[in-house]
């Protein structure tokens, strides 16, 4: 068997992340334990982390070698370009001029060396971290694809390839000197030869056109005639439009994916219950899509731009979550001194317009203990229109001091403590 060979071609020594609870989420209070703290810290089932992925996947071998059960994993492209988030709302998307730009994430390195350095160690840890029914799926494109296939057959082995799937999608381009390059390549790997593929969860409606020949000619299809009311198994070329198109899912970080694409893919690949993981959860479409799907969901990424994303999307789902972050990468969360401070009020926390008019989201805990925030209610910024709410409401049953947490839209995190 080919194989792919690099100078500094090497699997690291591993480097285990020191990881730490920073909150439990309850989107708006759901499964929040009444009193707080009678029953211990109970962690939810689904897991947001903030860190770099191959110290976050060593530090989860112990737990999860072996038990998580779907892995979509959409790393950088090489594409060495840079990737601003857009963080205005209700902006013109014909304009990029006037658009409020923030961090979003870098696609840039020295050679294809260094990026094979990148990719090779997180997959080799990704087959390890899959169940044995568990699948991955590699999301990439025409930069690096036939890389990325030489080095998943030589880490699961050629036989575990069990499709080459392509995204198609349509919209302009700049391109003049070749065809437009509309597609994207996602390979999909098995952990065993006893896979979950669930066949008849991803059917699809037959074409009418196929519908009206097999009415009109008992010779359609050489008499073999389908089953056209159970619909038809997608074949491996999908068309789902991209997120430029779907305003209602868009969420202004980069590179953004369609959740259709990701139900298809949690669907067809996980039961009900499942783990679904993915270490460059971006914008949080995966474990958007898990929730919907009734799967837990693990999802990690070093951008903490893409982990606010997240967890804002997140916090609208129902689904409660944690999450954790690298000892190193703790956010500087200190007092906004010179914005008007939040005012508790008949029990609501109220904000005053100089401060919300800057926020992008924010969030209380009704009895916060100076360790973990438990998040009990939170509001954000509505992705088209609409108005960032101005109260939250306590629970009732809580007394103590009262957290709030505020991101601003330019990124700034702030805290600030209330007492009852």
């Amino acid at each position: 068997m080919p194989h792919l060979n690099w100078p500094t071609k090497s699997l690291p020594q591993p480097v285990p992340s020191a990881l730490e609870l920073d909150s439990l989420v309850y989107p708006h209070g759901q499964d929040y334990p009444l009193p707080p703290g009678d029953k211990g810290l109970v962690l939810p089932d689904n897991t947001l982390i903030l860190g770099d992925n191959l110290a976050v996947m060593w530090a989860l071998l112990p737990e999860y070698e072996g038990r998580i059960d779907l892995i979509y994993a959409d790393p950088p492209f090489f594409t060495n370009r840079h990737y601003p988030a857009r963080v205005g709302r209700g902006e013109d998307s014909r304009r990029p001029s006037d658009w409020q730009l923030a961090e979003g994430y870098s696609d840039h390195w020295q050679n294809i060396d260094a990026y094979l350095d990148m990719l090779y160690a997180r997959l080799a840890l990704m087959q390890r971290l899959l169940s044995p029914a568990g699948a991955l799926y590699l999301h990439l494109d025409w930069h690096v694809n036939a890389y990325a296939r030489l080095l998943l057959d030589e880490i699961f082995g050629p036989e575990r390839l069990l499709n080459e799937i392509i995204w198609v999608y349509h919209g302009p381009s700049p391109i003049r000197s070749a065809f437009n390059r509309k597609h994207d390549t996602i390979l999909v790997y098995t952990k065993s030869e006893r896979y979950t593929f669930n066949v008849d969860a991803v059917r699809q409606p037959y074409d009418p056109v196929t519908i009206k020949t097999f009415a009109a000619s008992p010779k359609a299809g050489f008499g073999k005639i389908p089953d056209l009311e159970r619909g038809k198994v997608p074949e491996d070329w999908w068309y789902f439009p991209v997120i430029a198109r779907l305003h209602n899912e868009r969420t202004g970080y980069p590179t953004q994916k369609p959740q259709a694409l990701l139900e298809r893919i949690i669907r067809a690949s996980s039961n009900p219950g499942d783990l679904v993981a993915d270490f460059f959860c971006g914008s949080g479409t995966t474990a958007a899509a898990a929730v919907q799907a009734g799967r837990r969901f693990l999802a990690v990424d070093g951008a903490w731009r893409a982990v606010h994303t997240t967890y804002s999307r997140l916090a609208g789902s129902g689904a409660p979550f944690a999450l954790l972050r690298e000892a190193r990468s703790a956010p500087d969360i200190s007092a906004f001194e010179a914005y008007p401070p939040p005012r508790l009020e008949d029990r609501r926390v109220c904000l005053e317009p100089g401060l919300l008019d800057r926020l992008d989201a924010w969030e209380i805990d009704p009895a916060w203990d100076g360790r973990v925030f438990r998040s009990t209610a939170q509001a954000a910024r509505p992705l088209r229109k609409g108005e960032l709410a101005a109260e939250l409401r306590l629970p009732p049953g809580t007394a103590g001091p009262v957290g709030v947490r505020m991101v601003t839209v330019r990124g700034e995190r702030g805290q600030v403590i209330l007492e009852s």
